[in-house]
């Protein structure tokens, strides 16, 4: 049985998913687009070592930031490790929250074409020439569909999708089949956590906090003297963006915190807007029962789902 476990950033998802793999003889697979890269374990809440040392994780800290991961690879990747789990008797549990990573998790992606290099290195001089805006502006003309589901501004997303649309003609979301005619496959269970907008958003804040006080300034001062910069995929994201600006002088401490909390309290949003869509999702709000109930009621549903099957 494999076990879905979705929900906005900061909502709860990483130690309930620990004690639920531990319960459910299960191994978990981050269904994450940046804990998978090494160095920044601080700025995407990586699951600790302690957390990770209690039931093995997949998907974390293995992919140089510097080098582009895109969703057909995670697929590619999470079914291997699916089938590895499954060959050894265990369930498997992803967990996470990044949307597109989460909607092949459910239903494979159609067959997109590999990245075209040529293209690729055409897009990327534009963007050194005159910046990402006008990318962004040229995909919203040609595929507005896929910029509203979007992560905000992702250089590399935008790239991507652009690449696509070179070779085909076609937008890069016609590739996804419809996410509202989605079917959950008969042996998989799908849970979503939630909870008030202002608990959600009271707990980013208090986590972006936290980030900073176990030391993302240091993590990112590291990655950079690393030889890494904001040019490379695993550093163009929330967090460490406005960490690198405040590190080189652009913006102020006060000004780079609020930029991170503000910027990942909107892609919460949008992670509740698309999950919301989808009718299969079992949710558990979190403001109104305990994790040890929550867990109860997953392991009852899992345990009817398998029975009926």
């Amino acid at each position: 049985m494999r076990i879905l476990l979705i929900g906005p950033t900061a909502v709860g998802k990483t130690a309930l998913s620990v004690d639920l793999a531990q319960s459910l003889n299960a191994e978990i697979i981050s269904v994450d687009s940046r804990q998978c890269y090494k160095y920044l374990d601080i700025g995407t809440a990586t699951p600790t070592d302690e957390q990770q040392g209690k039931v093995p994780h997949y998907n974390l800290s293995i992919i140089d930031p510097a080098v582009k991961d895109n969703v057909k690879r995670y697929e590619e990747r999470a079914r291997n490790w699916r089938r590895d789990i499954e060959r050894r008797g265990k369930q498997v549990l992803f967990a996470g929250g990044s949307t597109l990573h989460v909607q092949c998790t459910i239903q494979p992606l159609d067959d997109v074409p590999e990245a075209d290099a040529s293209n690729i290195a055409r897009l990327e001089a534009q963007i050194k020439k005159d910046g990402i805006e006008i990318l962004y502006e040229r995909l919203r003309e040609v595929d507005p569909g896929y910029i509203n589901k979007m992560d905000g501004m992702n250089t590399q997303r935008i790239v991507r999708a652009l690449d696509v649309w070179m070779q085909t003609g076609r937008p890069f979301s016609s590739f996804h089949s419809d996410d509202r005619s989605m079917t959950v496959p008969d042996d998989m269970a799908v849970f979503g956590l939630k909870r008030s907008r202002q608990v959600l958003y009271d707990r980013i804040n208090n986590r972006v906090d936290r980030m900073l006080e176990q030391g993302l300034l240091d993590e990112t001062a590291s990655v950079l003297k690393r030889g890494y910069d904001l040019n490379d995929p695993g550093l163009n994201t929330v967090g460490y963006k406005q960490a690198i600006g405040h590190l080189k002088g652009n913006i102020s401490r006060r000004q780079m915190v609020e930029d991170i909390k503000t910027k990942t309290r909107r892609y919460a949003k949008r992670q509740l807007s698309w999950f919301r869509r989808w009718d299969f999702v079992q949710w558990i709000d979190l403001d109104e029962t305990t994790p040890e109930d929550a867990q109860d009621f997953i392991r009852k549903q899992v345990a009817a789902k398998i029975n009926k099957g």
